[in-house]
């Protein structure tokens, strides 16, 4: 059983020679002698000591080690002992520091100013009284400069001294009697006066020596450093030298100046003073100047004013050839094309491509220009781009500066264009900016067909007369112009519009720009008011009026968009229930603006009132279906070019095919929705009804009679078929034409088979089934084209392989990744989740150590505070004691005085 701590203590006491048996004098003496390296031991062998007996100061792995391992970096030092930490000898140091850093910067806390002891060992306790005044003492030493005149050096002085020269004087006197005799002027005073000179030349002969010494260097010696005295003595000689060579400068100028102000009065003279007559000339009157030779004076100065003001002449570009000028028409159209098929896909244009747009458009037009747009085209309008890409009017023999074109299905029946004769052209090679202002001002020669010229309705000079009669001002209101037209036939509108576009030239008056984009907003207004009339004029009228705005949009589309704008907005509160002015007005901007754009002001909400029409609009009449029918053809025309697909013109297309079919089908034929139509809707016995085609007016029509209405939907219906026969061609190529027209072949086929078949028109089922046979092809055609995902074909890659690496220097407390940047990264977030521990357990340990600090300074105030109020009271019971004691005394005399009487 070991023994007891006791024993344990005194045991190792005597091993480590701290404690033992009594000593002898001579062995004393021997320790005295050695005093402070056995001190030294003594506190090791404590200290040692002290450690063995406190488990409690060093910490240790309870479960030992978690592996076994071989390593050939042993563990040393506490390692080997199993020690990991000594939190004793860790929480004492932490709370010395803390008391070195954090107690002072409280207590300085909140405090400015106050005196800082900046002594020499003045806190250091290890260093004795004697040591801190040595240290102190080579501080000072080493701090202090030395001077010449220090009070106190110890070094005694050579002298007074002036200068860095001696103030004493010489050993021979300054009085001497020869100084006395030099002045009587005799040989003998002389001689002795050579022989001693007097001390200022003899002072001055030693500044000389002093100066010219260090040019007599002694061979085989460097060469005298010259002191701060003989610097600065040449700097001042120098700086002397140097102003007077300044002041010599200077006083030479002066003497010029007075010099020249002297002969100034004399130059004067002959610049002011005429010169006198000659003899014999006196007498006769002075010369009159000569009229003809100052106005040729003021000729010649005019006329080189004028040759300076005139511009350099610049060398023109030569003429180009019929084929130059293709080749320039074909880059503008590539150019152009390329602009458009940017906007549709919704890119933006840079300012490079619209530079260069500029630059192909500011090229030399030949005599005969065959140049297919205009320049006012060319701007950044969002206009003409989706009508450059159709036939221009060139292309369809017109000779007019607005191209224009409206298709087939939208035109009325009789309303056929004719060629139109063009105009003489300029062949005098002017600029394209003339051209366009000579063919705007004859408008009237490309607007009138060879029929409407023949037609005595437009007889140029009667329709002339009256229209200028007629036009006082230039109507812009829509009240104005309505008074304008309303003595006027549907024919002569168009004449109307062109006089006041002819009258009201913005070329011929500044305010005229102003009155024709007003006009532009009216004639807009005009359009739509015409076409809403309950007796509309027939649609070759409001053709030419949608010609004009067309024109007009090129100079005022800001105005016309702005006004094309407000009716769609006004369309959205009865857009299931358009009117025919609605439809005109949707015609109109899909003829006028570019409908291919994949954002554009005016196409886009004119777009997204059709699909919401076309999508939402349950139909219940016939008229219904002539309005869809008409909303469908405008879908088609707005994506004819961009052949974006429009799932809501197929759902309408296929749900009417259904609805007026004679008979209802008997399971669903796709996956689009199916209304149940009104009773009387679906066509039956209409065997013998002649196929027509749908006009504008039907969009409008009230229903009238039962061979009527029927006649209306056959065409409807034939209308439809249509209308898939140009969606199947407008996307063959889409990935999704087999879902889109599987429905179309299942309704087709509804139409050409059974009952239905028979009770439908020959043709109208003639036509059904081309078609279902030209869609059925088609969809074969794309299955066979189709071709499922799959993975891309390629070799297979081979398992790799790595030789093993093994490390030479392993730790097993050392993580290893093969990835660098991964174990990189390992290492930064270990290194960061252990400061943050660290520092959140610093930050814990701060707020201990001050709440303690705290508290213990609240207890020395309580306690001082309690020690003074104890103070306090013991002097006041001490007085109040004293008094009392003092009363009872008093009492008590006076009772024995008055026992005494």
């Amino acid at each position: 059983m070991p023994g007891s701590q006791l024993k344990r203590l005194k045991a190792s006491l005597r091993e480590q020679g701290v404690v033992g048996p009594q000593q002898s004098k001579k062995q004393k003496r021997k320790v005295a002698q050695n005093g402070k390296v056995n001190t030294n031991k003594r506190a090791a062998a404590l200290e040692s000591i002290r450690q063995e007996f406190n488990p409690f100061d060093f910490k240790h792995n309870a479960r030992g080690p978690k592996f076994q391992v071989t390593s050939n970096r042993p563990a040393v030092g506490d390692a080997s002992k199993g020690i990991s930490g000594r939190p004793g000898d860790a929480k004492a140091m932490g709370e010395e520091r803390r008391r070195q850093t954090l107690l002072v910067e409280i207590s300085r806390r909140n405090k400015t100013g106050g005196i800082r002891d900046q002594r020499f060992g003045e806190n250091d306790v290890s260093m004795t009284y004697e040591e801190k005044m040595a240290q102190r003492f080579v501080r000072e030493k080493q701090g202090h400069k030395t001077s010449m005149f220090d009070l106190e050096d110890d070094d005694a002085i050579d002298g007074l001294t002036h200068m860095g020269k001696s103030l004493s004087f010489p050993e021979q006197d300054d009085f001497d009697e020869t100084d006395l005799l030099g002045s009587e002027g005799d040989d003998s005073g002389n001689d002795s006066g050579g022989n001693q000179p007097s001390l200022k030349r003899r002072r001055e002969s030693d500044d000389a020596m002093d100066v010219d010494r260090p040019e007599e260097a002694v061979e085989g010696e460097p060469e005298r450093k010259k002191s701060t005295q003989e610097i600065y003595k040449e700097i001042m000689a120098k700086s002397k030298m140097h102003k007077a060579e300044r002041q010599a400068q200077k006083d030479e100028d002066e003497d010029l100046r007075e010099e020249l102000d002297q002969d100034l009065s004399d130059i004067h003279a002959l610049l002011f003073t005429q010169s006198k007559p000659r003899a014999g000339e006196g007498d006769e009157a002075p010369s009159k100047p000569d009229p003809g030779r100052e106005k040729m004076e003021r000729d010649y100065d005019l006329r080189l004013r004028q040759l300076a003001m005139d511009r350099r002449a610049k060398p023109s570009d030569r003429t180009l050839t019929e084929e130059e000028i293709a080749q320039r028409d074909v880059e503008k159209l590539k150019l152009l094309e390329e602009k458009r098929q940017k906007r549709m896909r919704g890119e933006e244009i840079s300012d490079e491509e619209g530079d260069e747009e500029e630059d192909a458009t500011d090229a030399q037009p030949a005599a005969g220009n065959l140049g297919l747009f205009d320049a006012d085209e060319d701007e950044d309008f969002k206009l003409g781009a989706g009508i450059r890409t159709r036939p221009t009017a060139t292309e369809l023999g017109f000779d007019d500066e607005d191209d224009f074109i409206v298709e087939d299905d939208l035109l009325a029946s009789g309303s056929d264009l004719e060629p139109i004769e063009s105009g003489s052209e300029d062949e005098d090679g002017s600029s394209a900016e003339d051209e366009d202002d000579e063919e705007d001002d004859e408008f009237t020669k490309g607007l009138l067909s060879e029929a409407e010229a023949r037609d005595a309705a437009f007889s140029g000079e009667t329709q002339t007369r009256k229209g200028i009669d007629d036009l006082s001002s230039c109507p812009e209101t829509l009240e104005q112009l309505l008074d304008l037209s309303r003595n006027l036939a549907p024919e002569q509108i168009p004449s109307l519009v062109q006089k006041v576009r002819i009258l009201y030239h913005p070329r011929l008056a500044s305010e005229n720009k102003t009155k024709l984009a007003n006009f532009s907003r009216v004639l807009v207004q005009y359009l739509f008011h015409q076409s809403n009339l309950p007796s509309p004029p027939p649609f070759a009228t409001l053709e030419s009026i949608i010609r004009h705005l067309h024109s007009l949009a090129k100079s005022f589309s800001v105005e016309i968009s702005v006004e094309f704008r407000s009716m769609i907005h006004d369309l959205t509160s009865r857009c299931l229930s358009p009117t025919l002015g609605d439809m005109v007005v949707l015609v109109a901007i899909g003829t006028i603006f570019p409908p291919s754009d994949a954002f554009h002001p005016v196409i886009t909400p004119a777009m997204l009132q059709i699909t919401r029409y076309l999508g939402q609009n349950v139909p219940k009449c016939t008229t219904d279906y002539v309005q869809g029918a008409f909303m469908g053809t405008l879908a088609l025309h707005y994506l004819k070019i961009s052949q974006r697909f429009c799932p809501e013109f197929f759902n309408f297309c296929l749900n009417s095919l259904t609805s007026l079919a004679p008979t209802k089908p008997m399971k669903k034929l796709g996956n689009f929705p199916q209304h149940e139509p009104a009773s009387g809707i679906r066509v039956t016995g209409a065997s013998k009804v002649e196929v027509r085609r749908l006009k504008v007016t039907d969009c409008a029509a009230s229903p009238g009679s039962e061979k009527h209405d029927l006649s209306v939907r056959i065409a409807a219906l034939d209308t439809i078929i249509q209308l898939l026969e140009t969606a199947s061609q407008l996307y063959a190529g889409k990935t999704s034409f087999i879902e889109s027209f599987e429905p179309v072949v299942n309704a087709l086929g509804h139409l050409t088979k059974g009952s239905s078949k028979s009770q439908l028109p020959a043709v109208l089922v003639e036509h059904a089934v081309k078609l279902q046979k030209r869609v059925q092809t088609m969809l074969n055609m794309s299955k066979l084209a189709r071709r499922p995902l799959e993975l891309h074909h390629h070799r297979p890659l081979a398992i790799k392989t790595a030789i093993p690496k093994f490390e030479d220097k392993f730790d097993p407390n050392r993580h290893y990744d093969a990835d660098k940047d991964r174990a990189d990264l390992a290492k930064l977030k270990a290194e960061h989740k252990r400061e943050r521990k660290g520092a959140m357990r610093e930050l814990r340990k701060d707020a201990n150590f001050m709440a303690r600090e705290k508290l213990r300074l609240k207890k020395q105030k309580d306690a001082a505070y309690e020690k003074k109020y104890k103070r306090l009271v013991a002097e006041i019971q001490g007085e109040e004691g004293r008094e009392a004691n003092a009363y009872d005394r008093e009492v008590q005399a006076r009772k024995r005085a008055s026992k005494r009487r």
